[in-house]
């Protein structure tokens, strides 16, 4: 029988994580210089359009069809397409008899994770790579990554199997995305010339929106409304806010010693990213605890970038990707099954080490494939498409020269 005040949840937890698409943009967009506003804005919203009809065709069976156990997936890493066109799958089918809520929304859902995914790429690349030469990658990229990393972690495919873990998406988000940023800024190369961001505000209202949908993105993946779902909201706003304070205070003592509402905003995206495969498996002492690792971890590896000369203008790979392998081990240390019985303790609460040898193995696999086979892609597409923008095109902005357009008249 419906669930009606579950079913509401899921409908208010996939709202808040579709808001997190346009957020990316306008957080990207305000980052990004004037003359390329539209063309990073237009990469996030493509991505929805792109990202749906994909799920549609194909993308939710092969993640979320068939698994390992019953050996209905193919190699516990690709599920079937017994559901290719949601078949078989009506307004009334239930998602499962213990959670009861219409499976309809849990494709919307996880639809929504999909279509951010590969979004968060596009920060790296800023002012550099033709937009047709993007459809392609994200098209390609979303099939051969994102997919097959879903259905191995969360769909019952080969590394769900074995024993590891991500609440939210530490794995098959933020570190896939994260370390195919730092590939394609490897490949696509530098900018002519670096920019500082255009409009702060903007970035402020992508942050906030951002935030804002992370509640979603977190205490939603819990596909249910218990104390495991209230413990991942709780969560996610403690370590956003404990690495935004210390992101602060670290950037306020080194540099310029000044305390820059960038640095305060990109703080705290590096705690929502890091507590994210964690955010339902540990009490909210380890969750503050976490946030402090993520802001001086991530802010660390924003410094090396910059010390390696690596032009990734959003810093991508500093926050998200290494956000994601930072909250995974975190995962393997702080897990708690007090707080989740799902899960196994981690090494500070009892533990053997097995969950955190096993979560460290998953995101070393996740980060590999996802750097050689995004950089592997770009050579493909580069054979035929060029990737790179020219030098004109960069010169006079891809707003006019990709889409003809301009974000205000001067």
């Amino acid at each position: 029988m419906l669930d009606v005040g579950l079913t509401t949840f899921m409908i208010l937890a996939t709202s808040l994580v579709m808001l997190m698409t346009p957020g990316l943009a306008f957080f990207y967009g305000g980052l990004g210089c004037k003359k390329n506003i539209l063309s990073i804005m237009m990469q996030s919203f493509v991505s929805m359009g792109i990202g749906t009809i994909l799920w549609f065709a194909f993308g939710y069976s092969v993640c979320f069809s068939g698994n390992l156990r019953d050996g209905t997936d193919f190699l516990g890493i690709f599920g079937n397409f017994d559901k290719a066109f949601y078949h078989g799958i009506t307004a009334s089918t239930l998602y499962s008899a213990e959670k009861p809520f219409p499976e309809y929304i849990f494709i919307a859902y996880q639809m929504m994770f999909a279509i951010i995914t590969p979004a968060l790429i596009t920060g790296a690349f800023i002012n550099r790579v033709s937009f047709k030469s993007y459809i392609f990658f994200l098209v390609l990229w979303q099939v051969f990554v994102y997919y097959p990393f879903v259905h191995m972690v969360w769909g019952g495919g080969l590394l769900a199997e074995w024993g590891v873990f991500d609440f939210a998406g530490g794995i098959t988000v933020h570190a896939t995305a994260g370390f195919a940023a730092l590939a394609s800024v490897y490949f696509v190369g530098r900018r002519p010339e670096k920019s500082e961001p255009n409009n702060i505000p903007l970035v402020a209202i992508g942050t906030a929106l951002l935030w804002f949908g992370w509640y979603g993105f977190n205490a939603g993946s819990e596909l249910a409304v218990n104390s495991i779902t209230v413990s991942a909201f709780l969560n996610t706003d403690t370590a956003a806010s404990f690495a935004a304070i210390t992101w602060l205070i670290i950037e306020w003592n080194t540099g310029k010693k000044k305390p820059t509402f960038i640095g305060l905003m990109t703080g705290a995206v590096a705690g929502l990213a890091t507590i994210t495969p964690a955010a339902g498996y540990v009490d909210i002492y380890s969750a503050a605890i976490i946030g402090v690792i993520a802001a001086v971890g991530c802010f660390m590896a924003v410094k090396y970038k910059e010390y390696k000369g690596w032009d990734d203008a959003l810093d991508v790979w500093g926050v998200h990707g290494m956000g994601g392998v930072i909250g995974t081990i975190c995962l393997g240390l702080f897990a708690n099954s007090a707080i989740n019985s799902a899960v196994p303790n981690g090494l500070f609460f009892g533990g053997d080490g097995m969950l955190l040898f096993k979560e460290t193995v998953a995101i070393l696999i996740a980060i590999c494939y996802a750097f050689g086979f995004t950089l592997l892609l770009f050579r493909i597409i580069n054979k035929f498409i060029p990737v790179r923008a020219t030098e004109l095109e960069q010169t006079v902005g891809l707003d006019i020269a990709h889409h003809g357009e301009v974000a205000r008249q001067s």
